[in-house]
This record gives C-alpha cells, structure tokens and sequence, in this order.
C-alpha cells in the first residue's frame, strides 16, 4: 500500500506528482486540491491552466506562492486537453518524478483512490494503472443512458482499432511510472484532445508495459460546465479511425 508516511520531508521532492488540466474550473479546483491533499499530504499537485476567463488561473498562481508542493503553468489558450497532459509528463520527466498521477478538475474523480493506484506503481506490479470504470467494481454515476452508450462504444472501437487489452482505454484517471513515460516520441503523438488517452495508451502498449486497471466510481460534474463539444468528439474519433489504420498496417 502507498501510505502518506512514504512521501517523507527527508526527500526534496516528493515521488509523485498529481497533475490537473485546467479550462474554467474554479467552482470546483479549490475543494479538489484540498481533498487531494488530505489523500496525499506531501504530494506535489501540478496545475496546467489553458489561461482560464474565470480566474482559476490566478487561484492557482496565488497557491503556488503559498505552497512549495503546488505549482501552475499557466497556457496561452486552450490548446487542447491531450497537449496539457503531455506538458504534465515533460514537467515530470524533467524533475526526475517516479509516478505522475493524472485526474480530471472537475471531482467526477476521487482522490481517496490515488494512494491504492500508486501502491500497485510503487510494488512493482504495474507501470500504468487505469482507474476503471468498466472493470468488475467500477461504476458510473450522473451521466443520461445515451452518454454511457457513446462512453462504451468509443472504447469498444478504441480496443478494437488499436488492440488493446484494458476495459476502459478513454479514461483519464491514471497513475504512471515516469520511466515508462520516457520511452514515448511526444512529438510524434497526433492527438491534441480527447482522443490523446486511448493513443497515449496504444503507444505504451507497443513498449509492452505493465498495464492494471483498478475499479473506480465516477461520478459526473455537479458544478461547472463540460468542455467537450461535437466537434471535438469529431476529432477525436478521426484520429482514433488513424491511429486505426497505423495499427492494423503496421501488425
């Protein structure tokens, strides 16, 4: 299990890295950060903000002045949630983290989960684990019947088009090892948005990583407004159909 206790003031920076993308979520970042911080004290929290109109950006650079453990990058735009993640994983290469721990900023995620995931990381049993919502255990909460069709359906296609083994492959709860990180081309990856999780896993799936899902419930935003429209979902399945036809020339 990876207990709080394990994160140690001795070390000058804690071992994980718990990441955040962010577009106009100040209704709901603040209570999140304090709830991920009760899950995992001496974690560091990294904050990347597509420049948000509603001041969560400024939230976040008025927190990183007032605690070492939290820091903001703060965007020109909204250039897309797939490229947020990868600025996450550059930041945790860079500093030489051993997990980074990725969530959304809208609590449809339970910190509470994050501490279980890491001690599959930190055991040795897995280098990237899935917070799952469709494996044995997993639930969803709050989302209309055709959501979860559309939900189920892209990762029916997702594991279909590109091989993969996991249940829930557009999921964006997960918990990596930083080493595996390292051996991804970022540049050569096509996704900017959605698609980017099932890609990012595809791409880790051919370096024959350890991969484990572990059951979570989600339960959809009560504040604040989604960010995805149709025309991202457009792109998003284009790029899936892509990587689709990469996957079955190159097998």
């Amino acid at each position: 299990m990876f207990h709080k206790a394990t994160l140690t003031t001795a070390k000058r920076r804690s071992p994980a890295l718990i990441t955040l993308a962010t577009y106009n979520e100040i209704e709901n970042l603040p209570n999140l950060v304090t709830e991920i911080q009760k899950a995992l004290p001496l974690a560091d929290i990294l904050v990347i903000d597509d420049n948000s109109p509603d001041g969560t950006g400024t939230w976040c650079q008025e927190k990183s002045v007032e605690n070492p453990r939290f820091h903001t990058i703060i965007r020109s735009g909204k250039l897309g949630l797939g490229s947020a993640v990868v600025a996450a994983m550059n930041y945790a290469i860079e500093n030489d983290y051993e997990y980074l721990v990725n969530l959304d900023a809208d609590f449809s995620h339970d910190p509470e989960i994050i501490p279980k995931m890491l001690s599959l990381l930190e055991a040795d049993q897995a280098d990237l684990v899935i917070g799952s919502r469709y494996v044995e255990g997993g639930q969803v909460s709050g989302w209309s019947w055709h959501r979860k069709v559309i939900s189920r359906g892209v990762n029916i296609l997702a594991r279909w088009l590109l091989s993969l083994k996991p249940f829930d492959c557009s999921g964006s709860f997960r918990a990596y090892r930083v080493s595996s990180l390292k051996k991804l081309s970022f540049g050569e990856i096509y996704s900017g948005g959605y698609s980017f999780f099932e890609e990012v896993l595809w791409l880790l799936s051919q370096q024959k990583v350890v991969i484990k899902e572990e059951p979570i419930h989600f339960r959809d935003r009560t504040k604040g407004k989604s960010k995805i429209n149709l025309r991202e979902a457009i792109v998003a399945l284009a790029v899936l159909l892509r990587l689709g036809v990469k996957n079955y020339v190159r097998i």
